[in-house]
């Protein structure tokens, strides 16, 4: 069975508690055994025993970062084979630390349309024949379409176009929005989906993390 740790909590406007009612769901589902923790300390500890740990923690403070320890915890654990899923937020997390947006993929700038704005965009599926996006056709979304700093190395599995309404000079950009590496011996999944519940709910959106959580996941 899949050992997982997941992390959630800080700034209430991603709504940190209700996603993990739905994220709790999800992982029932898939059978794997869950500790959660709304408390940033949990990553005072070795993190090794885990196979996967997914982080739905958002700043509450720009300044807030890991502490060193924290940052050695968590990447060395990836880095020794556990696997790590985050979304949204996540991107925007930990502002301080580089290392864990290295490991991550990517550091999130900003969002055009502003802040907690439903817009309307594309998803493209780059790769159709990844696990994590099997059977996942393209599919609209309505919620905050990131503008990220993003890792070359980065395996990319959905990416999106903007369509310059807010900022005319990005018209026709596009930027991945989600996409798998390796840390290490370890897996990493991202997707920039997820501002509001009713973002992670669409049945593509659900589909992209249930697989994403089985293949960045140690045993998988």
């Amino acid at each position: 069975m899949t050992r997982a740790l997941y992390l959630y909590g800080g700034w209430p406007g991603h709504n940190p508690y209700g996603v993990a009612r739905w994220t709790r769901t999800m992982l029932d589902g898939l059978g794997f055994d869950v500790a959660e923790s709304n408390d940033i300390f949990v990553l005072d500890q070795d993190l090794t025993g885990y196979d996967l740990i997914i982080n739905n923690w958002n700043n509450a403070l720009l300044s807030e970062t890991l502490t060193p320890s924290q940052e050695a915890a968590l990447l060395g654990a990836v880095e020794a084979g556990t696997g790590f899923v985050s979304w949204h937020g996540g991107g925007a997390a930990f502002r301080g630390s580089v290392m864990y947006h290295l490991m991550l993929g990517a550091d999130v700038f900003y969002h055009p349309a502003g802040e907690g704005v439903r817009h309307p965009y594309p998803l493209y599926v780059v790769d159709h024949d990844h696990p994590v996006t099997h059977g996942i056709e393209d599919f609209d979304a309505a919620s905050e379409q990131y503008y990220m700093n993003v890792d070359p190395r980065n395996h990319v599995l959905l990416e999106t176009v903007f369509d310059g309404e807010h900022m005319p000079w990005l018209a026709g950009q596009r930027m991945p929005q989600a996409w798998t590496k390796e840390w290490g011996s370890g897996r990493v999944f991202y997707s920039a989906l997820g501002h509001y519940l009713e973002d992670l709910t669409p049945e593509p959106v659900e589909r992209l993390m249930r697989q994403g959580l089985v293949w960045a996941s140690r045993d998988r």
